[in-house]
């Protein structure tokens, strides 16, 4: 290294540490980039490699102070930022600081693990009133699900067609579980049995918004029988919904999830999600490309394992 070289180090480093202690987020991001010799290309492309799409321009409007990260998207980018200029965890992040819009989106973007949680305990509870085990003695082989979001951003409604197999003999039902978004009025939810099932007791918990229904078969199952049936449920009584999630608490066979939207509301992106459990991180993110025929996103989970597996959209 030469002289002049070391001289620019010994300034940088000093330089940077007190962007970090003291921001702005601009500065200290400006400062970081500059310490690494990373050109803005550069930064955009080890970002890319870990999932996370942010161009160049928004890049250099950062490290100006012109624009700040806000969207749940950006902010991963600036923890990958992190990582990619070796900085200390939350040294960036923390000098954003919380804003009113950021934890309005952060309420939007998804149920909090204290709302998963609860609402698992509501769904224990009601299948225990129900006389019914967690797995119900079925296996499932496929299912398919179709969510509709409705003109006013609301969850509307959503069906399923699903193939199960039975694992003993005997077993002529299958509790199926809606979890309706916030402010949802879970006793005005329609249960809908469509085909080969008949709706039978519903239970529902009005605090978190879990409703459980009883769908009842024709016949008894033997082991290793299999059973098609078609059913879905009616809400539209909740506000705006950001994402759809859907919880497995065993592995199992394929799962489908379409999310559909109405024409009069189209999210501007929409992405795939998962989680091993509701107090994990989300990961496995992938931006999905909206439908223009029909105006939905899908993901297909070949084999599913026990967790969380959703879609989630930003309308703005």
């Amino acid at each position: 290294m030469r002289l002049d070289e070391r001289r620019t180090e010994a300034v940088r480093a000093p330089n940077l540490e007190a962007a970090l202690r003291s921001g702005p987020f601009s500065s200290a991001l400006r400062a970081a980039i500059a310490a690494r010799r990373l050109p803005l290309h550069r930064v955009r492309h080890h970002l890319a490699r870990r999932g996370v799409h942010i161009g160049v321009t928004s890049l250099s409007y950062w490290q100006q102070g012109a624009r700040r990260p806000q969207r749940p998207e950006s902010m991963r980018a600036v923890r990958a930022l992190e990582e990619i200029l070796e900085l200390p965890a939350e040294s960036l992040i923390r000098l954003l600081g919380p804003t009113p819009e950021a934890a309005v989106r952060e309420r939007r973007a998804g149920r909090s693990y204290g709302a998963l949680t609860e609402a698992s305990g509501a769904v224990e509870r009601l299948l225990a009133e129900l006389g019914c085990p967690p797995d119900g003695g079925l296996h499932t082989v496929g299912h398919h699900e179709r969510v509709r979001i409705g003109a006013q951003r609301q969850l509307l409604g959503k069906d399923s067609q699903q193939i199960v197999r039975a694992h003993r003999d005997g077993v002529d039902r299958y509790m199926a579980v809606h979890h309706g978004d916030p402010g949802c009025t879970p006793a005005d939810v329609a249960v809908c049995a469509m085909e080969n099932c008949r709706a039978g007791r519903v239970r529902w918990d009005e605090g978190t918004g879990v409703l459980v229904a009883e769908l009842l078969f024709d016949a008894r199952l033997r082991a290793g029988d299999t059973h098609l049936f078609h059913y879905g449920f009616e809400d539209g009584t909740a506000g705006s919904a950001s994402e759809y999630v859907r919880g497995f608490g065993f592995s199992g066979g394929q799962y489908a999830l379409q999310v559909r939207f109405s024409d009069d509301a189209l999210p501007v992106r929409c992405h795939r999600f998962a989680q091993r459990s509701a107090a994990a991180p989300r990961d496995g993110r992938r931006d999905l490309a909206l439908s223009g025929t029909h105006r939905s996103v899908h993901v297909v989970e070949p084999q599913v394992r026990a967790g969380l597996v959703g879609i989630g959209w930003d309308w703005e």
